[in-house]
């Protein structure tokens, strides 16, 4: 997949509102964890998106906790794109993580957190055990998202995107990798978060919105569901 594509509508962006109210039903009701298969103190590492933190994984790695998973936020504060020192400071969490557990860890990213996920598991797949993105842009065209330009406010040194880059890490690292999206994402467009088909990738759908995705109850069954699968 490498045709130009385009950002979501207007419409779908203004949508992204929606996910206050799932919010709000999160606090009410939780993610409906006790319908879901236990885990037995496997390490799971949450991984936030572009302009969030851990706060914004709380819901999701409170319920894999729940469910009886090690979960683990990344403690690097807000996401604002990738450097050396942020760099260094995941590959050490990943390895402490591994270390802690002696097995390998899941990685579960969120949008750009997503990205970093599938690229840590491509230089370590000893130490991952599975790749979840959540509306991450690994495929298509690395325009067609609507925060691009507030991503070069943030990271002047990368004004113009580097399609070549990009293209290189279409592929999926040689790990079991899940990518889970929405057709009614309003950030990045939805095409552009799928894996290519392959022996060890798939693509789930979940309805909502992208910004909601680490507190959507269907978020939390793929990943349960898949976890206890490969366990």
């Amino acid at each position: 997949m490498t045709d130009k594509l385009s950002p979501p509508s207007m419409g779908l962006l203004l949508g992204e509102s929606r996910a206050m109210l799932a919010y709000g039903r999160y606090l009410a009701k939780g993610l409906g964890h006790r319908r879901l298969p236990a885990g037995n103190g496997q390490p799971v590492l949450v991984l936030p998106g572009f302009g969030a933190s851990d706060v914004s994984t709380r819901p999701l790695r409170r319920s894999l906790a729940r469910l009886g998973y090690s979960s683990y936020g990344w403690a690097q504060g807000t996401n604002t794109g990738m450097n050396r020192q942020r760099r260094e400071l995941l590959v050490s969490q990943l390895q402490a993580i591994h270390a802690r557990h002696e097995q390998p860890v899941a990685l579960v990213g969120w949008s750009l957190g997503g990205v970093f996920a599938r690229e840590l598991a491509r230089v370590f797949p000893q130490r991952v055990s599975h790749v979840f993105t959540l509306g991450s842009p690994i495929n298509g065209d690395p325009e067609a998202n609507n925060v691009s330009a507030l991503f070069r406010l943030f990271n002047p040194q990368h004004q113009n995107p580097d399609r070549e880059a990009f293209y290189d890490r279409i592929a999926p690292p040689p790990v079991p990798c899940t990518a889970i999206y929405t057709r009614a994402d309003g950030i990045v467009n939805w095409q552009c978060c799928l894996e290519n088909e392959g022996p060890l990738t798939e693509n789930v759908e979940v309805t909502g919105t992208h910004v909601g995705l680490p507190w959507n109850p269907q978020v939390l069954a793929a990943i349960a569901e898949r976890l206890a699968r490969g366990e």
